[in-house]
């Protein structure tokens, strides 16, 4: 089993969008959206506790537009 499931988006909408879908299917917030530049300075993601506990997140690697 994984522990942590990382998804690759096209877009930071995207990011956010994952992020509603997962908290309306039941599970819990982990890391809002929002920049993580301690990865580096184009990183935004959003992280999630499955309802199975598994630790999803969804990241976009590209400069906001």
């Amino acid at each position: 089993m994984f522990d942590h499931v990382k998804f690759g988006v096209s877009h930071f909408a995207a990011s956010k969008a994952f992020y509603l879908a997962t908290l309306a299917a039941g599970a819990q917030a982990n890391g809002p959206p929002g920049l993580r530049p301690h990865y580096n300075a184009h990183c935004y993601a959003v992280f999630v506790i499955g309802p199975d506990g598994r630790d999803l997140e969804a990241v976009c690697q590209l400069p906001a537009s």
